[in-house]
């Protein structure tokens, strides 16, 4: 259940349109709901500000799909990650409104349309890289961000990356997805003020050891202000983007309405700004 969902619920309590037992019923499933085989956490948009995400590995398809529909049926989005094509195949005819992305792996339900805040700039290293760049600017999509794609400007090519530098420095918040050595990341925090967010493939030969080498890189990075995810997480990237945009956002509009301004400043605006999609 989302917040407003909730407050709306209220409302019509203290309105007198609905009656405090029905009320009760509804919120009785309020902080999760037991399926027997998982446990539905309907009260994570409330406190976190999204709804639970479903990780596919792992789960059955009858799963998947009961699940999705616990989490739909209450009026929220659902977003679903490493989920393959052949798993999608089983899922998608119980869920006609699922849109599937192969390259990121995952899969969505929009039940409402989510407000665009910020803009984060996902940068990948090498082509290689773009499935796990992907997942990342996929669930900051999901999760309600603008993004801009600026994919195959690795260091092996600086041009490349300098070509792509105004773009990068609108951004609210950066992910960098990177394998091989990883030094992108370190890079691109030189350069750029905004958070950055470092995601290690398991990009490359032998001795970067599925990743490790990179992830070793990119916590070592010279540059201030890199935080890490682990390997291949590009849902962990997104979700700590779109976590920062919404927090800055509310906090922007938070202090305006205490300043009583309607403007602010030109960095708020720019922060709390509509991005691209």
């Amino acid at each position: 259940m989302e917040e407003a969902r909730l407050k709306r619920l209220l409302d019509r309590v203290a309105k007198g349109k609905l009656g405090v037992a029905e009320a009760v019923e509804r919120l009785k499933v309020l902080p999760f709901e037991d399926l027997g085989f998982a446990k539905v956490d309907h009260h994570r948009a409330i406190r976190r500000g999204f709804p639970e995400v479903i990780f596919c590995e792992g789960k059955t398809a009858a799963e998947i799909v009961k699940i999705s529909k616990n989490v739909t049926a209450r009026g929220t989005n659902l977003l679903a990650t490493r989920c393959d094509a052949a798993l999608f195949r089983k899922i998608s005819p119980a869920l006609p409104r699922a849109v599937y992305h192969a390259e990121g792996r995952l899969f969505a339900i929009e039940r409402v349309k989510a407000k665009r805040l910020g803009l984060v700039a996902v940068v990948s290293g090498g082509t290689s890289d773009r499935p796990v760049a992907e997942e990342a600017a996929l669930t900051a999509q999901y999760l309600g961000c603008g993004v801009d794609r600026l994919y195959d400007v690795g260091v092996a090519g600086i041009h490349r990356l300098l070509s792509s530098w105004e773009r990068i420095r609108k951004a609210d918040c950066i992910i960098v997805v990177a394998g091989m050595e990883g030094a992108l990341a370190s890079v691109v925090a030189g350069i750029a003020d905004s958070p950055l967010i470092a995601v290690p493939t398991s990009v490359g030969y032998g001795a970067s050891f599925g990743g490790l080498s990179a992830l070793l890189t990119m916590l070592n990075s010279c540059a201030g202000g890199v935080t890490v995810v682990n390997i291949d997480n590009g849902f962990g990237a997104g979700y700590a983007a779109a976590t920062i945009i919404r927090r800055a956002a509310s906090g922007i509009a938070g202090a305006e309405k205490t300043k009583g301004t309607k403007g602010g400043s030109a960095a708020a605006r720019r922060r709390a700004r509509p991005g691209r999609s």
